[in-house]
Parts: structure tokens; C-alpha cells; sequence
């Protein structure tokens, strides 16, 4: 009989080890999704003032949800222009993919697998979003642009500004 009391206190052991790591598992999924709704939140409250604003605010509401590393590229960005009275920015409008956007059109949100917010645009076009989030107290997290990544090849508008306005 011992060896029966074993056996069942080891599947006790077992099975509790199992229901914890179940509940890690649910704890970490319910983390990921809420931390996605936030992305996408802020996303999408991103879009709505500019739709607003008519892509008009100042600073532009793509500088106003960036974090400090892509207000930085930004910044020389707009440092460049005082000096050279050029460019050296991209030709288009980063939000839209166009240089006429068009601020009606239909829009869907969502988040890929690599955790970025994916923006598919009714005219055809996608924007990739990373953004980097940081919970100020336990009730509140915060996001903000990190950087947005300009086509398939993986190129950032981050790293296109850090290389072409210098």
C-alpha cells in the first residue's frame, strides 16, 4: 500500500504543477491581449485626430505619438530642412502611404504576429507600427510610436532619417 500512497501523491503534485503552469499560461495570454487592445487603441486614436486635424496639427500627430528614439529622428529631419531648405524626409505622407491622403477611406486594425499594429488601408496600402509601451502604475499603460517600417524589405522611417538626414 505505500507505493499506491506514493503514486497518488505524486500525481497530486503532478496535476497541481500542471493547473499552475495552465494558469501561467492563461495569465500571460490575457497580458498579450490586453497589451494589444492598448496598441491598437492608441492606433486608432492616432488615426482619428488626424482625420480630425486633416492631417494639419503641428507637430505632426505622427511626432506627437512617437516615442523619444523617433522624435529624435524627427528632429533631424526638421533640422535638415532649416539648413538645406530640403527634404530629406520620405515624399509621402507616412499614415496614408500617399501624398494626397484620403482621410474617409475605410481602415482596418490589427496586430501580426511580431506584435506590430497593422493598419490595411482601403486603397490597397499597409502600415506596419512598432510601438514600445511602458506601464507607469498598475491601472495604466502608455504606448507610443516606436517606429514605422516603410516596406517588405523591412526598412524603418526611424533608420531612413538616422541614414539620410545627417
Amino acid at each position: 500500500m505505500p507505493t499506491y500512497k506514493s503514486l497518488t501523491l505524486l500525481l497530486t503534485i503532478g496535476l497541481t504543477t500542471v493547473g499552475a503552469a495552465t494558469a501561467d499560461v492563461e495569465k500571460s495570454d490575457q497580458k498579450q491581449a490586453t497589451m494589444a487592445d492598448i496598441k491598437l487603441t492608441t492606433i486608432k486614436k492616432m488615426y482619428q485626430q488626424d482625420i480630425d486635424d486633416q492631417g494639419m496639427s503641428n507637430p505632426v500627430v505622427l511626432q506627437q505619438y512617437a516615442n523619444a528614439d523617433l522624435q529624435v529622428a524627427m528632429q533631424l529631419e526638421q533640422a535638415y530642412f532649416d539648413k538645406n531648405q530640403m527634404s530629406c524626409n520620405i515624399d509621402y505622407d507616412v499614415l496614408w502611404n500617399s501624398q494626397d491622403p484620403d482621410y474617409t477611406q475605410d481602415k482596418k486594425f490589427s496586430i501580426t504576429e511580431q506584435g506590430f499594429v497593422l493598419v490595411s488601408l482601403a486603397q490597397g496600402s499597409d502600415i506596419y507600427y512598432e510601438l514600445s509601451c511602458d506601464g507607469n502604475n498598475k491601472n495604466s499603460t502608455d504606448c507610443q510610436v516606436a517606429d514605422v517600417i516603410l516596406d517588405q524589405d523591412g526598412k524603418t522611417l526611424r533608420k531612413h532619417l538616422l541614414e539620410n538626414c545627417r
